[in-house]
């Protein structure tokens, strides 16, 4: 059964990796409170395996964090390192069988973490599977995790180098093997991954720095593009270097997927959107009594077109905190409130005024438009609408849940052509140039793809079909109990 989201309009989150190397300390522990900082990016499933010597347990359930995981679990969890991951479905279906960390006990025993989208996942597969591999998933991640576990190469570490060279895409990954962590990224860097010091002795790897802050891990560095690390008890060293001649950090994780907390490519993300929209109010001015943000993501934005333009920020929609993915699904009478589930206005800061609405992205509109209407029907005169990113015309395939493009709003329409479907009294993007500049680093950094349909690495034809492509439900053997199998083992 799917879950429910009143906000299905959005790009969703990817995924988020943590992982830990820390002899004497809870590391099950640690990896949980690393999850929960990491929760933003996937809330459909989360697991954590742990390393202790040459043997590995796994645990992983569906839901949140604080959903999956039970102190009785953790206590179970013994070791010296682990890694962890929150997972939203961006190649495979949302079920328990596609949860990770994968766990292969083939040729070597591995459990790996993975953020992002392969490009070639296709022929890798089939290869696994004319082999004789059963996988038990439909995700490109166990499909990079059984071909590190089964390779001949003497040693693990040349086995993720083999593998690595051989896969396209994006990937940030961290792998437990052998009582060690191995953090590692696609020559493009399309997907965050940093490194932390936790103490005399520990190392934290993450997708974000903000889950080093909640375990008091110091953030030291980015694990650099095509860059494999490998963490012992002698600390971080590089391992292999894959050939990658630009970067290509996907620039959606400066506009929203990030946490504003966090730094990437040494830029603080709050300050960056600040700036995206203090850039937008120089663009587009608009004529409005208030600025108010769609809380949370187009908060920093918001505060900075008000900075620029002298219009008072005001706090005009409050956001239900405690209202997230679900498995329950609502009755007709409750869905056909939509918005009005997350998001509730403010009528005394609203009424009778000019709104001008600061938002980070449009995808469908349909969100959009269903605020729109709740400003105007509880007294906003006007809804001057600002994006502080640019119109999002192209699908992503490295790591981004988007919808197809003709379900894109702006992919076949301009932008007097969206304003009048969302219903605003205006409406207006930041530039490409602009939303760069914000961020204070040059162009040829970032994945710009789905607005400029540029794409850093090509995209084969079979790879425009949908996240679902290799899902054969007849084919995924009934899940075992994972419980009871942690405390076989």
């Amino acid at each position: 059964m799917p879950e429910y989201d009143p906000l299905l309009d959005g790009l969703k989150e990817e995924c988020g990796v943590f992982a830990v190397h820390a002899p004497g300390e809870d590391v099950a522990r640690l990896a949980y409170f690393g999850l929960y900082a990491l929760q933003h990016r996937g809330q459909e499933s989360a697991g954590i395996a742990v390393a202790s010597g040459d043997e590995i347990r796994c645990y992983k359930n569906m839901g949140l964090v604080t959903r999956a995981f039970e102190e009785k679990i953790l206590a179970l969890m013994r070791g010296d390192a682990a890694v962890g991951h929150v997972r939203y479905s961006t190649t495979g279906d949302s079920v328990e069988e596609n949860a990770q960390p994968v766990h292969s006990r083939a040729e070597r025993e591995i459990a790996l973490g993975h953020n992002g989208n392969l490009v070639n996942t296709a022929t890798f597969r089939e290869n696994l599977i004319n082999d004789g591999v059963k996988l038990r998933s439909t995700t490109d991640s166990e499909v990079i995790a059984e071909m590190i576990a089964r390779d001949p190469a003497p040693t693990v570490e040349e086995a993720i180098v083999g593998v690595a060279s051989k896969i396209r895409g994006a990937f940030s990954i961290a792998l437990l093997a052998n009582g060690r962590v191995y953090a590692f990224r696609d020559p493009l860097g399309i997907r965050p991954l940093c490194i932390g010091r936790l103490n005399a002795s520990g190392w934290v790897v993450a997708s974000e720095s903000c889950a080093l802050n909640i375990v008091g891990a110091e953030r030291l560095r980015d694990v650099e593009p095509g860059e494999i690390v490998a963490i012992d008890r002698n600390g971080p060293r590089t391992v292999h270097r894959l050939k990658s001649e630009r970067r290509a950090t996907c620039i959606f994780e400066f506009i929203y997927f990030a946490r504003p907390d966090s730094y990437i490519l040494d830029r603080s993300l709050y300050h960056c959107r600040k700036l995206m929209g203090q850039t937008l109010a120089a663009e587009s001015p608009a004529a409005g009594d208030i600025v108010i943000s769609v809380p949370d993501s187009g908060t920093p934005a918001a505060i900075g077109f008000a900075k620029a333009s002298g219009i008072p920020y005001e706090e005009g929609l409050i956001k239900n905190r405690y209202v997230g993915r679900t498995f329950i699904q609502p009755d007709q009478r409750i869905r056909s409130l939509g918005i009005k589930i997350k998001l509730n206005p403010l009528l005394e800061t609203i009424g009778g005024k000019r709104v001008v609405l600061v938002d980070d992205s449009i995808v469908r509109g349909t969100t959009s438009s269903q605020i729109i209407g709740i400003l105007k029907e509880h007294g906003a005169g006007e809804v001057h609408v600002r994006v502080s990113s640019p119109p999002v015309r192209n699908p992503c395939f490295y790591g981004i849940d988007t919808a197809e493009r003709e379900e894109l709003l702006a992919s076949s329409r301009t932008i007097e052509e969206v304003q009048s479907h969302i219903g605003a009294d205006s409406l207006r993007y930041l530039s490409i140039e602009g939303m760069i500049k914000s961020t204070g680093l040059d162009k040829s950094n970032f994945c710009l793809a789905c607005f400029n349909n540029d794409y850093p690495i090509p995209i084969p034809q079979q790879l425009h079909l949908t996240k679902l492509s290799f899902e054969d439900k007849k084919k995924i053997p009934a899940k075992e109990n994972l419980f009871v199998n942690l405390v076989k083992r």
